[in-house]
């Protein structure tokens, strides 16, 4: 199945299943009340419990406003250099065995067609497209081989960066810095994550193109070691990392995300309201290439 967070016509905040022909039809039909988790948390944290199909009111996908996938992980645990390619063109000495794992902002997280918001004119952003799995139960400690019987889902990020020596956990949480999405593809329709391919263009050039199967740390190592350090909960976010050609974005331009079984993540990028940076990490930190590497063929 293929869930979506949403606002129907009428604002009201819901979770809901996409059917094949495009119709969204809601999980439930009970509004959510003031600090309750949203609809899509809720229902992943029911997943296992009878009831959970999507028996609401039906949608069209034009009348609906997409939210972030799932809106609020209480957390997004990030993977550092975890393809070899990337590790070369960033001219890392390190990358994830050596570097563990880092947390994004929950609050960074963006919908599918939204617009990432540059905040400085005088630092560098790059564009990072990834492969992502929702946690679906409570992992604490698990094994690599019973790992993914706690994923919910998979979907796509954007681990957009802004470059210097700040702190990664600074310089990839700013507010609309974690577009996720458009849904969350259902464990059990992803037969073998090996076999998936990843694809990301600005402006309709390629610019990442990756197989899955050439991740240092696959998946399951991914999330046995997360939940080694801290406890990952229903609607958690765990992202593999990103392969080589990452690139600088700029204000006007899109981004599309595609991963073979999913469903291709959109967004625009804007520097309206952008002022300078109060920080001085700009000359720091890892360099990435001026030019794309891989160059892909127009």
């Amino acid at each position: 199945m293929r869930y979506l967070s949403f606002t129907d016509p009428s604002g009201v905040e819901r979770a809901g299943v996409l059917s094949a022909d495009g119709r969204v039809r809601a999980v439930g039909d009970t509004p959510r009340a003031a600090g309750d988790p949203s609809p899509m948390r809720a229902a992943i944290m029911a997943a296992g419990s009878p009831g959970i199909e999507a028996d609401g009111p039906e949608f069209a996908l034009d009348d609906i406003a997409w939210l972030p996938a799932i809106p609020d992980p209480s957390k997004v645990v990030a993977a550092p250099v975890n393809y070899r390619d990337h590790q070369a063109e960033m001219s890392q000495d390190a990358h994830i065995d050596a570097l563990g794992v880092f947390l994004k902002a929950p609050s960074s997280v963006l919908a599918h067609g939204g617009v990432v918001r540059l905040p400085y004119d005088d630092r560098r952003f790059d564009q990072e497209g990834e492969f992502a799995a929702v946690i679906g139960r409570t992992a604490s400690h698990v094994s690599a081989a019973d790992a993914l019987d706690h994923v919910f889902g998979y979907t796509s990020l954007l681990d957009m960066t802004m470059r210097g020596g700040e702190d990664r956990s600074t310089r990839k949480s700013f507010d609309t810095f974690t577009p996720v999405g458009p849904t969350i593809v259902t464990r059990d329709e992803v037969e073998d994550i090996d076999a998936l391919e990843l694809s990301l263009w600005v402006n309709g050039t390629l610019r990442q193109r990756a197989d899955l199967a050439d991740l240092i740390w696959g998946l399951p190592e991914l999330i046995s070691y997360a939940s080694s350090v801290m406890t990952l909960l229903p609607g958690d976010v765990v992202t593999t990392g990103t392969p080589a050609g990452v690139g600088q974005v700029f204000d006007g331009d899109r981004i599309e995300l595609e991963i073979t079984g999913l469903d291709r993540l959109a967004v625009s990028v804007s520097a309206v309201g952008a002022v300078p940076c109060p920080t001085r990490g700009a000359n720091l930190g890892p360099r990435p290439p001026e030019t794309l590497t891989p160059v892909f063929p127009r």
